[in-house]
This record gives C-alpha cells, sequence and structure tokens, in this order.
C-alpha cells in the first residue's frame, strides 16, 4: 500500500487555477462571485443557463469558474493578497480539488502542496512574509462543500518557488522529477524563461543554477492588458471578457498589436539583444498562446513552447515536489535539498545515473535564486523554495 503523502501544483493564477497531481491536471477559471438573494428561473422560450460551481467554506457561498459572473456578484481584485488566502481563492483553491477528485478519483491521506508565486512577490524584503503568509493559509485541514458534497483534506507540507522557475522545472524535468537527459545541454547553460499570464509578464534567465537579477522581473501587462484595451468603457468583467476571448468570441483585431507592442518593450527594455546568447527560451502562460507566432519570429529559433504551456507551471511545480521528494528519501538530512555539484550535469556512468539526475533535477534548492549581481530589487536569497 502507497504511504506517501499525495503530491499537489498549485498554479494561483489570476485567469486561472490550475491545479496537478499524480493523475494530471486540471484548470478552473478564477471567477468568483458572492450569491445574490435571487435567480430567474422557468422563463418560456429562453435557454436555461448552466449554473456555475457553487461551493461553500468557511467565509461563505460562492460561485466560482466559467460563467460565474452571470451568477452573482463579481469579485475582481487582482491584488496579491488574493494569493495569501484570501476568501476567493479559498474558494477557488477547494474548487479545483474538487473537481480533481471528481475528475481523477478520490484523494485520500495527507497532502503536500507546490505553490507558484509571481516573481513580484518573491523580490526583497517582503519574500519571506509572503512565503510565510501562503504557507499559514495552506498548512492544516480544510473543509468545504460542492453542491452540498462534503469534502475535508490535510495539508501537512506547503512550499513556494516562483511561476517562471516552475516552467523551467517543467521543461529540464521527467514526470518522474529526474533531468530529462534530452535536456542536458540546455540545463547547463543560460536559459530565459518568459511567463505570460492573465495578470502578469515575468522574465527570468537561470545562468550556473542562479538567476541573473538585471535579467529578472515582472510586470503587470499580462492578458489583463489587452482585455482593458478592449473594455475601455467597462461595460464588462474581466471575466465575462476572459471567457469571450477563449471560447474565440472577442474582436482583438485593434488592441492585439497594440497589447504586443508592449510586451515586446518589456523584452526589449530587460533583455535587449541578449536573448541572442540564452540557450534557448521557455515561454509559457496563455499569452504564449495569443502571440505565439510574432514570440516565434522574435527569438529566431531559440523559442521553445510546451506541449501544454497553460499547465506547465503547475506541472514544474508537481514535477519540481517529486524530485525533493527523491532527494529527502535518498538520505538528506531533514529533507533539504543540497546544491548539485557542477559535474552532476555532465554525463553519469550507468550506475550513477538515477542518483545524479536526481540531484540535477533539484540544483535550486540552494543554488538557483542566490546570484549576487548589482540591480535591485534582488530576488531573495533562497527564494526558490521559501
Amino acid at each position: 500500500m502507497n504511504t506517501q503523502n499525495t503530491i499537489f501544483g498549485a498554479d494561483l493564477g489570476m485567469g486561472a487555477i490550475k491545479l496537478y497531481g499524480p493523475a494530471g491536471g486540471l484548470q478552473i477559471l478564477s471567477q468568483v462571485a458572492t450569491h445574490i438573494r435571487h435567480n430567474v428561473n422557468g422563463m418560456l422560450g429562453l435557454a436555461a443557463r448552466k449554473k456555475a460551481m457553487e461551493i461553500t467554506t468557511p467565509n461563505g457561498n460562492f460561485f466560482i469558474g466559467e460563467g460565474a459572473h452571470d451568477w452573482g456578484r463579481p469579485v475582481e481584485n487582482l491584488d496579491y493578497d488574493r494569493l495569501t488566502g484570501a476568501p476567493e481563492m479559498n474558494a477557488l483553491l477547494y474548487g479545483a480539488l474538487a473537481q480533481y477528485q471528481s475528475q481523477f478519483g478520490e484523494v485520500n491521506g495527507p497532502v503536500n502542496v507546490m505553490v507558484g508565486l509571481p516573481l513580484e512577490t518573491m523580490l526583497g524584503d517582503e519574500a519571506t512574509r509572503n512565503a510565510d503568509a501562503v504557507r499559514k493559509w495552506l498548512k492544516g485541514s480544510h473543509i468545504w462543500t460542492v453542491s452540498d458534497k462534503a469534502y475535508q483534506m490535510t495539508v501537512v507540507v506547503a512550499k513556494c518557488t516562483s511561476q517562471p522557475a516552475a516552467a523551467y522545472f517543467d521543461y529540464i524535468l521527467g514526470d518522474d522529477g529526474r533531468l530529462n537527459p534530452a535536456r542536458r545541454a540546455v540545463a547547463a547553460n543560460e536559459v530565459g524563461v518568459m511567463s505570460i499570464g492573465f495578470n502578469t509578464i515575468e522574465l527570468l534567465v537561470v545562468r550556473d543554477k542562479a538567476p541573473v537579477q538585471r535579467f529578472t522581473t515582472g510586470n503587470t501587462i499580462g492578458v489583463r492588458r489587452l482585455l482593458e484595451l478592449i473594455n475601455k468603457e467597462r461595460h464588462f468583467s474581466r471575466g465575462e471578457l476572459d471567457v469571450m476571448l477563449r471560447n474565440g468570441k472577442l474582436d482583438t483585431r485593434e488592441a492585439l498589436p497594440i497589447w504586443a507592442r508592449e510586451v515586446f518593450g518589456q523584452i526589449e527594455t530587460h533583455w535587449g539583444r541578449s536573448f541572442r546568447r540564452f540557450a534557448g527560451v521557455i515561454i509559457v502562460g496563455g499569452g504564449s498562446i495569443l502571440l505565439r507566432d510574432q514570440l516565434v519570429a522574435k527569438f529566431q529559433g531559440k523559442a521553445i513552447i510546451p506541449d501544454d504551456p497553460i499547465h506547465s507551471i503547475a506541472r514544474g511545480l508537481y514535477k519540481f515536489a517529486l524530485a525533493r521528494r527523491a532527494r529527502s528519501e535518498n538520505g538528506s538530512a531533514g529533507g533539504e535539498v543540497s546544491q548539485m555539484e557542477p559535474s552532476a550535469l555532465s554525463e553519469p556512468t550507468v550506475e550513477a545515473s538515477q542518483q545524479h539526475d536526481t540531484q540535477a533535477a533539484l540544483t535550486a534548492q540552494q543554488g538557483l535564486f542566490t546570484r549576487d549581481d548589482t540591480q535591485e530589487p534582488k530576488i531573495a536569497k533562497n527564494a526558490l523554495l521559501m
């Protein structure tokens, strides 16, 4: 009988929350609405609209996911405090966990969660406070109901890393958490990561197992900015426009080129022509789909877009958590991951390959996010895993 805790990677995106576990991944649109006192029903001649997922938490009753804003009063707070256990984030996470069990089967026993946070929350003096707040929210017992079905789950381990770092892990690690031999050469060189999410665009460059501070930044000009350009008169909620965009019903012909120029301006400001020296640029997030052709042309053969850029961060979080557990089980004191020796990226012997791959998968625990370049604000020391 398997007595190991179930591992989840949780990408708490502002556009959609993505959850990845042993059986696979899913996403639920990050749309939340509070209940209103009445619903209109039974109008002859009009179609019945599918009800959004209804969830009850200790904070109250909510509708979540696609269509939530049609059923109640929209809650659209995009500040980073939302990521530390705000009522709407509670509802979204609980909904994703319930959907995972409905789709893949019941989860029994304790749970470990690896959370991906925006880069801006891991900068400077606030990094430790933000990570502590996320851990405090997640660890412990959680009880909720979805459509009158009760759920209970206990989180015993909660860790945080940055979202672009998780995308990096998704690319270099295999499904078992070990270094993918086919990606060994890329992992040994300087690599860029670009995450174009709903709220933010984040740039990360990894060299010698550490971020290059001057190339690493985040800015709130994600897909939300495209929607703001379209929604100048504020006739729609962000959630309503997001659903229209995902369903191919939003006219982006005028706004998309303007937003694209803002995105590429961010690249030019922080990377300039330096990307030409990178071994590759890993590009994830929903924006990578909207701007795919332009990004491929921009990076001149260096663009690496995963098979599933939407779930890449959550999947990378899951793989990284697997890698940490493997390292812990192999005897690392206290479950901490030691820094990989530089020689670990060379080809190992057959006998040593499994051990070296596990270590190579975990370059970041003490090594990544400790480079001391001159630009401020710096990513907090050891912020890759907090």
